[in-house]
């Protein structure tokens, strides 16, 4: 059972409930007769009386903590972003794995290594899925994190966020001022979004412009992380001229679905245009 602690000078677990909803004053009070009657933790008196479940603990244990998570049914933030939404399910805990390895292999502030592409040989591999909850994960250590739909042919990182995708980096990629093209979510306080904007009739030649670079180095030096979503590789070159841009590219592929030849031959041609694989990472099937 997960038990939960109230660490001095940090708001109650009780106090977080209560403000949330997810119990009464009253309920707090029995609660808190029986951890001191039996000497237990708030959490495990809670739970023994059944007035708060496992999952309410959790949430308030990440706020405790200044974790910041969202709840399931209060955000527009799709519920399949599951680092936001569920930091303690074994996703996540293999998300914030796949982080200590980026950290360690590519991402270094100091050396100006700030950027990376998320790309995959074919669709449905989970490139966006992946990008949405890296840049979450990355977020939640209190790192400025960005995150970039630069997927122009099928944008798909407004609709996991819950936002809407009128202006973004289309129209900066043409030289437009966009002043509320980054978007944030409020619960999420170290995240902001990119989304792609409206779609264009030529993303290739958008993204073949000198403004990327120059966007990608203004973010760089406005971020901790900035983390880019990329068109499948089988269906056009949009991902490699982008991967080039950010240096570096984290591979994705599918359990039963992607076809390792694809694979092999997509990271073939990001190597030949000089970028460099920070990793792969195999979703599930």
């Amino acid at each position: 059972m997960t038990s939960a602690l109230d660490p001095a000078g940090e708001q109650p677990l009780g106090a977080i409930l209560m403000a949330a909803g997810r119990l009464r004053a009253d309920e707090n009070e029995r609660i808190l007769r029986l951890q001191r009657d039996r000497g237990l933790r708030f959490g495990d008196a809670a739970v023994e009386l059944g007035l708060a479940s496992e999952r309410d603990i959790r949430y308030a244990m990440a706020r405790q903590f200044e974790y910041s998570c969202l709840q399931p049914g209060e955000s527009a933030v799709s519920a399949s972003v599951v680092a936001a939404f569920d930091p303690f399910s074994a996703q996540t805990e293999a998300l914030r794995a796949l982080r200590s390895q980026l950290m360690l292999r590519w991402f270094d502030p100091a050396a100006g290594r700030k950027t990376l592409a998320i790309v995959s040989a074919a669709r449905g591999e989970g490139r966006s899925w992946m990008a949405a909850n890296l840049a979450v994960a990355f977020s939640q250590l209190a790192l400025r994190t960005l995150v970039i739909d630069a997927d122009l042919r099928r944008p798909s990182l407004h609709t996991l966020f819950g936002l809407e995708n009128g202006s973004g980096l289309s129209a900066l990629l043409l030289g437009r001022a966009e002043p509320d093209a980054i978007r944030r979510v409020p619960e999420l306080r170290s995240l902001a979004i990119l989304p792609a904007g409206v779609i264009p009739p030529n993303p290739q030649e958008l993204l073949s412009r000198p403004t990327l670079s120059r966007l990608l180095q203004q973010y760089s030096a406005a971020f901790d992380i900035v983390i880019i979503d990329t068109a499948a590789g089988d269906r056009c070159a949009d991902g490699v001229m982008v991967a080039a841009r950010a240096r570096a590219a984290l591979m994705v592929a599918r359990r039963n679905a992607s076809r390792m030849t694809a694979v092999r031959r997509y990271a073939q041609r990001l190597g030949e245009s000089g970028v460099g694989l920070a990793g792969s990472v195999m979703n599930g099937g």
